[in-house]
């Protein structure tokens, strides 16, 4: 094999000799054109093949690298000799990845050898950017046909993202820190994906409850055994309520208290009980005819007038001023607070005062029955009993 050196040598050594020789070492002197990489040169060279070409330009060929002609092929002048270098590529076409080896000097020419040239694809690079002999790595995201969910619409859309929260943002779909993205937002996105993104939003609610007083009973040496009264009306009182509510799509769809408080503490109300002994019952003879009086003994006036049903209605209507306070003027309430009727007696006040002979309970007896065992107990202690002095 000749070489651009051994031409130089030859020369030196010979000398013009012949001109016979001379005109046989011309023929051996060969001007071709060398394309590398698309890169032309004009070269002149001494040699036979191909091969003497490239090693008089110092190009070693590796594998996948392309020579035409081939190495063996015989040089002629006027050829045209073209090398392509073969570059290591990685591509990742929608989340797999091959490494290939071509000769293609541009990112567009890759795409079009592997059959990639769709051009909704997204790429990593740009299609025009040239690829070193060192190679490069190239990643490739197709397009897919989506419907999209959202803030009450529903839309179909083409779009080339890698997941789904990559094609939201594409297609300018925000998707706040609450909200909620079916299928999860890190998914790998595939072609006929329903995707749906719920609104959610918070908000704070406040409201009041009852707070429910307690009856306590205070002990009384001035009440009768028996007797009771109210010393002091329970008040309820207020707890606020705060609440987290969670709305999705502006429908609610969860509470959750995160605060509660006394606002207002309940007033208990005070029931005295009495613990005065009655004083004994005495059985005084039957008054003479002579010692009668035409008028009303100082009992029966201060007790009232009793029907033939035995029933005493004096002061009515004191009593029922008494019982719409008492009881809203519900003479036949049970609120189960312990206390009963118009007149809210406890049980034990009207035992005591003979209502055993209208009802069990006051709440049980008429209107003119409970006055009736009203008057008796006023006889007694006026109106100390009740809270509401009518």
């Amino acid at each position: 094999m000749f070489t651009r050196t051994t031409k130089v040598l030859s020369a030196a050594g010979a000398g013009l000799l012949l001109t016979a020789a001379g005109v046989g070492a011309a023929q051996y002197d060969k001007a071709v054109t060398l394309s590398v990489d698309g890169s032309q040169s004009q070269e002149h060279v001494f040699g036979s093949t191909v091969g003497d070409l490239l090693d008089d330009q110092g190009i070693a060929l590796a594998k996948g690298d392309l020579v035409s002609p081939g190495a063996d092929a015989p040089l002629r002048d006027g050829d045209v000799v073209s090398v392509e270098y073969a570059r290591p590529v990685t591509i990742t076409v929608d989340g797999k990845t091959r490494q290939v080896k071509t000769t293609e000097t541009t990112v567009d020419g890759v795409l079009a050898a592997l059959g990639l040239r769709s051009d909704d694809a997204r790429l990593s690079v740009s299609r025009s950017q040239s690829i070193g002999r060192a190679g490069l790595a190239l990643t490739v995201t197709t397009p897919r046909d989506i419907t999209v969910t959202a803030d009450g619409k529903t839309k179909k859309h083409t779009v080339a993202a890698a997941t789904v929260s990559e094609a939201l943002d594409r297609l300018g779909v925000t998707v706040g820190k609450q909200d909620q993205v079916s299928p999860k937002a890190n998914a790998a996105l595939k072609d006929g994906m329903k995707v749906a993104v719920k609104r959610v939003t918070t908000k704070t609610s406040t409201s009041t409850q009852s707070v429910a007083y307690r009856t306590v009973q205070k002990r009384s040496g001035a009440l009768y055994t028996g007797a009771t009264k109210v010393e002091k009306r329970g008040v309820n009182g207020v707890r606020t309520v705060k609440a987290r509510q969670t709305l999705v799509d502006g429908k609610l769809a969860s509470t959750k208290q995160v605060s509660a408080s006394v606002t207002k503490a309940p007033v208990n109300r005070v029931v005295l009980v009495g613990t005065k002994q009655r004083p004994a019952a005495t059985t005084s003879s039957k008054p003479s005819t002579s010692s009668r009086s035409t008028s009303p003994s100082r009992s029966t006036a201060s007790r009232g007038s009793t029907s033939k049903s035995g029933t005493n209605a004096g002061r009515s209507g004191m009593w029922d001023r008494v019982a719409a306070c008492e009881s809203g003027g519900n003479w036949s309430i049970n609120t189960g607070n312990g206390y009963y009727g118009g007149l809210q007696f406890a049980s034990g006040t009207w035992l005591a005062y003979g209502g055993g002979q209208f009802a069990s309970r006051a709440d049980l007896a008429s209107r003119a029955q409970q006055i009736t065992v009203a008057n008796r107990a006023y006889a007694d202690n006026g109106l100390s009993q009740w809270g509401c002095k009518g």
